[in-house]
C-alpha cells in the first residue's frame, strides 16, 4: 500500500507530462493493487485526487486509454465510486470511446459505463446526456451477427451495460425501446443461443423491458415467441428455466403474443413440466410445476390461444387440463379450475363442456374442500360454475345435476371471494328459472345470509353480489313465499338502498323486485317499506335529471303500485309528486312520457 501512494503521487507527474512507459507502469501498479484490494485502493484513488486527470488520458489519441477504461471499470463497482466518477467529467470522454474501433477499447469502455450506471441515478443521467446508448445499440446491432468468442464478449458486456442503463428506470427503458433494442436482442438471442452468458444479459434485458406496456408490441412483432420456446426446450437447469419463466410471464399478458407462443410449442413444454413435476416434493419442482400451470391458465386468457387450444373439446391440450381435476395435487386442481373457467368463455365451449361431463368434475372436487378446505381451490372452481351457468340451455342441466346444493354447502364460508363467486354462481343458475328462484328463495338459511352480506361494507363486491340475488330471486321466482321470506329475514331495506346504487343495472333490478313486492304482497312489506324511507327515494329519482330513463319508468311503475297501501299513498301525497311526474310526460323518451301520463292520471283519481 505504500508502493500505491508512490505510484499515485507518481501518476499524478506522468498524466500530466504524458510520459508513456512510466505511464503505462503506474497504470499497472494501479491495476494490480486494484485486483489484491479493490475497495481500499479505490478509496485511496478518491482521496488522492487523480479521478481528475484520468479524463484527459481518455482522448482518441491517447494509447493507455483502454487501461484507464479498466481502472474505471474496476474503481466502479465500488458505489462509493460511482458518483466522483461522473463528477470527475469521466462520462463524457468514455461515450466518446465507444465510436473507437479498437475491440479492447470498447470492451473496457462498456465496462466502466456499465459499472457507473449500476444502481446510480447520477450515472444513468450522465450517460444519458452523453448519448451513450444510441452508440451502444448501433454496436449492437453492427456486431450482431460475429459469433467468435472476443466478439461475443464485447456483446455481453454492450448489453450488461444496457442493463445497469435503464434497468427499473421507466423512461430510459422507454428510450431504448424507442431506439429500436427490442429486434436487435432478440436477433441477439438467437444467433448466440450456444453463448450461455449472452443468452443470459438478453433474458435478464427482456424481462425488465417486458414489464413496460410499450414494449409488448414491438416483442410481438419479432420472433421472440419462437426463440424463447426454442431455448426453453434447451435448458435441464431449474434457474435457467426460471429465468425463461420471468421473461414469458409478462410477455404472455399480451393476446398477440400468447397466440404465437401457443403457436411456437410452448403448451406442449409445460404439460411436459407438469408431467414431469407432479409427484416431487423437491422445493425447485414444486415451483416450476406451479409456475408452469399458472402460465398455462394465462395462455387460456387470450381468446384466440384459448379457442386454438380448446379444438372443439377434442384437444389434446383441454383433455390433459381435464384431467388435472381429479388430481390430488392442489396446485394442479387449482390450474385444471381456472383453466375450464378461462375456457368457458363463449357459449359454444360451455354447452360442450356441460355435455361432457364437467359439472359432476368440479362438483366432485368441490366436495373434497368443503371443510377445512383450499380457498384458492373452491374459489377457481366457483368461477368455472359460473361461467358454464352462462347459456340458457345449460341451467335446467346443472340445476337437476345438483350443482345448487354443492355450491350451498360454502354458504358458511367466511372468505370474500369464495362469498363473491358461490353469490354468481347463483344468480347465473336461476336466471329466468322460476322454480330453482323459488325453491332458494325459500331457503331461510340462504336468505338470511344474503341479508347479512348485504351489510358487508369492507367487501363492495360481495354487497353488490348479496343485493343482486336477494333481487334475481324475487324477479325470477314472482312468489309470494318468497318475498315473504325475505321480508321476515329483513331483506327489504338492501332492496329499497339497491335502488340508489351508481350501477344504473343494479338500480334497475331493485326497482322492478320492488314492484313485484307491491303488487303481490303489499301488506306484508308495506311497514319495512314505509321505514326504509322507499318514497321519498323514488321522488329523488323522479326529480334528479341524471337518472336514467328505466330508472324514471320503474320508479313511476312503482309509485303506482304503492297506491294501494294507506301509509305509502298518504307519504306519495305529501311529497308533490305530481309536479314531478307532469313534468316527464315532454321526456324525449316515449315509454317515459307515456307512463308519465298513466302515473299522472293515477295520482289525481287518487287524490
Amino acid at each position: 500500500m505504500d508502493n500505491l501512494s508512490d505510484t499515485l503521487k507518481k501518476l499524478k507527474i506522468t498524466a500530466v507530462d504524458k510520459t508513456e512507459d512510466s505511464l503505462e507502469g503506474c497504470l499497472d501498479c494501479l491495476l494490480q493493487a486494484l485486483a489484491q484490494n479493490n475497495t481500499e485502493t479505490s478509496e485511496k484513488i478518491q482521496a488522492s485526487g487523480i479521478l481528475q486527470l484520468f479524463a484527459s488520458l481518455l482522448t482518441p489519441q491517447s494509447s493507455c486509454k483502454a487501461k484507464v477504461a479498466n481502472i474505471i471499470a474496476e474503481v466502479a463497482k465500488n458505489e462509493f465510486m460511482r458518483i466522483p466518477c461522473v463528477d470527475a467529467g469521466l462520462i463524457s470522454p468514455l461515450v466518446q470511446l465507444l465510436n473507437s474501433k479498437d475491440q479492447e477499447v470498447l470492451l473496457q469502455t462498456g465496462r466502466a459505463l456499465g459499472n457507473i450506471c449500476y444502481d446510480s441515478h447520477e450515472g444513468r443521467s450522465a450517460v444519458d446526456q452523453a448519448g451513450g446508448a444510441q452508440i451502444v445499440i448501433d454496436h449492437l446491432r453492427s456486431l450482431c451477427s460475429i459469433t467468435d468468442p472476443a466478439n461475443e464478449k464485447l456483446l455481453t458486456v454492450f448489453c450488461g451495460m444496457l442493463m445497469n442503463y435503464s434497468n427499473e428506470n421507466d423512461s430510459l427503458q422507454a428510450q431504448l425501446i424507442n431506439m429500436g433494442v427490442i429486434p436487435t436482442l432478440v436477433k441477439l438471442l438467437g444467433i448466440h443461443c450456444q453463448n450461455a452468458a449472452l443468452t443470459e444479459m438478453c433474458l435478464v434485458a427482456f424481462g425488465n423491458l417486458a414489464e413496460l406496456e410499450s414494449s409488448k408490441e414491438q416483442f410481438a412483432s419479432t420472433n421472440i415467441a419462437e426463440e424463447l420456446v426454442k431455448l426453453f426446450k434447451k435448458q435441464i437447469e431449474h434457474d435457467k428455466r426460471e429465468m425463461i419463466f420471468e421473461v414469458l410471464a409478462p410477455l404472455a399478458e399480451n393476446d398477440a403474443i400468447k397466440l404465437q407462443l401457443v403457436e411456437a410449442g410452448l403448451v406442449e413444454c409445460l404439460l411436459e413440466i407438469v408431467q414431469q413435476k407432479v409427484d416431487s416434493d423437491k422445493e425447485d419442482d414444486i415451483t416450476e410445476l406451479k409456475t408452469g400451470s399458472d402460465l398455462m391458465v394465462l395462455l387460456l386468457l387470450g381468446d384466440e390461444s384459448m379457442q386454438k387450444l380448446f379444438e372443439g373439446g377434442k384437444g389434446g391440450v383441454f383433455q390433459r387440463v381435464l384431467s388435472w381435476i381429479p388430481s390430488n395435487n392442489h396446485q394442479l386442481q387449482l390450474a385444471g379450475a381456472l383453466a375450464i373457467a378461462n375456457f368457458a368463455r363463449n357459449d359454444g365451449n360451455c354447452i360442450h363442456m356441460v355435455d361432457n361431463g364437467i359439472v359432476e368434475k368440479l362438483m366432485d372436487l368441490l366436495d373434497r374442500h368443503v371443510e377445512d378446505g383450499n380457498v384458492t381451490v373452491q374459489h377457481a372452481a366457483l368461477s368455472a360454475l359460473r361461467n358454464l351457468a352462462i347459456p340458457v340451455i345449460n341451467k335446467a342441466k346443472m340445476l337437476s345435476a345438483g350443482v345448487t346444493e354443492a355450491v350451498l354447502k360454502f354458504l358458511k364460508s367466511e372468505m370474500p371471494p369464495v362469498q363473491f363467486k358461490l353469490l354468481g354462481t347463483l344468480r347465473m343458475l336461476i336466471d329466468a328459472q322460476a322454480e330453482a328462484a323459488e325453491q332458494l328463495g325459500k331457503n331461510v338459511k340462504l336468505v338470511e345470509r344474503l341479508v347479512e352480506w348485504c351489510e358487508a361494507k369492507d367487501h363492495a363486491g360481495v354487497m353488490g353480489e348479496s343485493n343482486r340475488l336477494l333481487s334475481a330471486l324475487i324477479r325470477h321466482s314472482k312468489s309470494k313465499d318468497v318475498i315473504k321470506t325475505i321480508v321476515q329475514s329483513g331483506g327489504i331495506k338492501h332492496l329499497v338502498t339497491m335502488a340508489t346504487s351508481e350501477h344504473v343495472i343494479m338500480q334497475n333490478e331493485a326497482l322492478v323486485a320492488l314492484a313485484l313486492i307491491a303488487a303481490l304482497e303489499l301488506g306484508t312489506a308495506e311497514k319495512d317499506l314505509e321505514s326504509a324511507k322507499l318514497v321519498q327515494i323514488l321522488h329523488r329519482l323522479l326529480a334528479d335529471e341524471r337518472s336514467a330513463p328505466e330508472i324514471k319508468y320503474n320508479s313511476m311503475v312503482l309509485i303506482c303500485a304503492l297506491m294501494g297501501s294507506e301509509c305509502l299513498h298518504k307519504e306519495v301525497q305529501d311529497l308533490a309528486f305530481l309536479d314531478v311526474v307532469s313534468k316527464l310526460r315532454s321526456h324525449e323518451n316515449k315509454s317515459v312520457a307515456q307512463q308519465a301520463s298513466l302515473t299522472e292520471q293515477r295520482l289525481t283519481v287518487e287524490s
